[in-house]
């Protein structure tokens, strides 16, 4: 068993010393991945920038961009079982990338200056990882996604689902106190391709991790059931 996870932020740089990017801290994705390796998979990690240590016995690649994520998993897909993906990747992209830092006073690459000393910038759309993966998923592989959501969690998630083709997705309202982004703990939804919807309580992420780690060998099974 091969399982392949995403994790962590991406990063869009606008020039050298100043980029786009979110809040996520890793911890889902790790854990996932530590979770992973329990079941005595073979797991690889392909992480956003985090301050998190390497779990045990993961291969581990390293990236900042969403373009860089989208590479290496892609190098990697076709040979995986089951792909998490659990990373918080940039929808956008500066349109260029300035060499050198941008100064209030100067118009540069991306940004366009007007009278009121306001700055436009243009953005370009990442590669959709998920929605690639989704239109070329080999025989009994297993699609897991993610939604951070702030409003309409079940049925935005339920969207995304059918959009990108996942088997099963994993949504959280990051609006909530305690829970989400950086936090050790979370609270999810869990949806499945045939319409089933778990609701676990509240709990650190390494133990929601390995009941959706639980749920995506299960989905596996049943696919490979299927004649």
């Amino acid at each position: 068993m091969h399982i392949l996870i995403t994790a962590g932020p991406t990063r869009e740089w606008l020039d050298p010393v100043r980029f786009l990017s979110n809040p996520s801290s890793g911890k889902m994705g790790y854990a996932l991945a530590q979770a992973a390796r329990e079941t005595g998979a073979t797991v690889t990690l392909v992480s956003g920038p985090v301050t998190l240590a390497t779990p045990r016995g993961v291969e581990t690649v390293r990236v900042e961009t969403a373009a860089e994520m989208a590479r290496e998993v892609f190098r990697r897909a076709k040979r995986a079982n089951i792909i998490i993906l659990s990373a918080a990747v940039a929808d956008w992209t500066p349109a260029t990338r300035a060499r050198q830092k941008m100064k209030k006073s100067v118009i540069s690459g991306s940004v366009i200056s007007n009278q009121k000393s306001e700055f436009v910038l243009r953005l370009k759309p990442t590669v959709d990882i998920a929605a690639t993966l989704g239109q070329s998923l080999r025989p009994g592989q297993v699609l897991v996604g993610f939604a951070a959501e702030t409003q309409r969690v079940e049925a935005n998630a339920r969207g995304k689902l059918e959009r990108k083709n996942f088997d099963m997705i994993v949504a959280n309202d990051v609006s909530q106190p305690g829970v989400g982004f950086g936090s050790d703990r979370n609270e999810v939804i869990i949806v499945g391709r045939d319409g089933s919807v778990e609701r676990p309580r509240r709990a650190s992420k390494l133990a929601l991790a390995r009941r959706i780690v639980k749920q995506a060998c299960a989905a596996r099974a049943g696919k490979m059931e299927q004649p």
